[in-house]
C-alpha cells in the first residue's frame, strides 16, 4: 500500500507535469503532445503603413494605449526583452522614452541681474525675465516683470505618434488534434524607430506580454479600437484585429542556433530581404503540406 506522503508525491509530480505541457505566455495554450510542428518567428509591424493604420489612428494609437496603461498602473509587467523574464520599472520604461534630456536652468538669485530673455527656476517652475536689469523681483509676484514657461527645464519624450514600430514574437503551431494551423503571439517589443531619433538607431524602448496586452485590450472598449477606413461600422478591438490578422508585417527572424536576424545571417541586406520572403513563402508552404497530415 502507498503510503500518503508517496501518493502526494505522485500527485505533486503529475501537476509538474501537465503544468510543463502548456506555455504560461499564451492566451489559448496549446499543450505540446497536440503540437505536430512548431515554429518562433519574429515580425517587424509598422504601424505607419497605410494596411497597419488601423492600429494607429489619430489619438487612438496602439502606442498611446500601452503608454497609458503603464503610467496608470494597468501594466505593471515591463520587461527588457522578449525572454519575458526580466523587468524593468515604470521610472526605467518612461527614461527610455526621453527624446532629448532636461535642460539645467540656474535657480533664482534675488541679488542678480537679469536681462531680457534669461530663464531662471524658482519653486520648480521656469520663468523668463521680461526685460533688461530685472533685479531682485520675486517671479511668482511679478507677471509683468516674469513669464513662466512650463516646458522649459523639463525633459521632451516621444509622442505616441513616433512610438510606431512593433516587433512582435511569435509561435507558429499545427495542432495535430483540431488539424490547423494557429498563430500564437507571444509578446511585443515597442520601438521608436531611427527616422524618430536624433542618432538614427531604432530605439527599442520595452516588451510587453501579449497576454497581458490582450487584457489590456479587452478592458478598454472604447480606446483599444482597430479602425476601419472603409467602413467604421466593422471597427474592431485590437485584440480581434490581431487574431484576424488585420496587420502586415515583415519576417525579420526565425528561431535558429546562432539567435541572429535574417538580415545577419547573409552577406548584403538585398539577399537578407529575399531570404525573409523566401522564408515566409516557406512557412505557407509548409503550413499546406501539414493540411495533407
Amino acid at each position: 500500500m502507498f503510503s500518503l506522503v508517496g501518493l502526494l508525491s505522485i500527485s505533486s509530480l503529475c501537476a509538474q507535469e501537465a503544468n510543463d505541457q502548456y506555455n504560461p505566455n499564451s492566451v489559448d495554450p496549446i499543450p505540446k503532445y497536440e503540437q505536430l510542428f512548431k515554429r518562433r518567428v519574429w515580425m517587424r509591424i509598422d504601424l505607419s503603413e497605410k494596411q497597419n493604420k488601423g492600429f494607429f489612428a489619430k489619438n487612438g494609437q496602439l502606442s498611446k494605449l500601452i503608454y497609458d496603461a503603464v503610467v496608470s498602473g494597468e501594466l505593471d509587467k515591463i520587461y527588457l526583452n522578449d525572454s519575458l523574464t526580466s523587468t524593468m520599472t515604470k521610472d526605467e520604461f518612461l527614461k527610455r522614452l526621453v527624446a532629448t534630456e532636461a535642460d539645467q536652468i540656474d535657480p533664482w538669485d534675488p541679488d542678480a541681474e537679469y536681462y531680457e530673455g534669461d530663464q531662471i527656476m524658482y519653486n520648480g517652475t521656469a520663468y523668463t525675465s521680461l526685460y533688461d536689469e530685472n533685479v531682485g523681483i520675486t517671479p511668482d509676484t511679478a507677471p509683468d516683470d516674469w513669464e513662466s514657461d512650463e516646458t522649459a527645464g523639463k525633459a521632451d519624450i516621444y509622442f505616441p505618434s513616433q512610438i510606431s514600430v512593433l516587433r512582435m514574437m511569435e509561435d507558429r503551431i499545427f495542432d495535430k488534434r483540431r488539424s490547423r494551423l494557429y498563430y500564437d503571439i507571444q509578446a511585443i517589443k515597442v520601438i521608436v524607430p531611427g527616422s524618430e531619433t536624433l542618432n538614427g538607431v531604432d530605439n527599442e524602448v520595452a516588451v510587453f506580454s501579449y497576454k497581458d496586452l490582450m487584457k489590456v485590450f479587452r478592458n478598454h472598449p472604447k480606446e483599444a479600437v482597430w479602425f476601419n477606413r472603409y467602413n467604421s461600422a466593422e471597427n474592431k478591438n485590437f485584440a480581434d484585429a490581431f487574431i484576424l490578422r488585420l496587420f502586415h508585417g515583415v519576417l525579420v527572424k526565425v528561431e535558429n542556433p546562432d539567435d541572429l536576424d535574417i538580415v545577419d545571417i547573409y552577406t548584403t541586406r538585398k539577399e537578407g530581404i529575399m531570404a525573409s520572403e523566401w522564408l515566409d513563402l516557406q512557412l505557407m508552404e509548409k503550413e499546406h503540406h501539414l493540411w495533407e497530415y
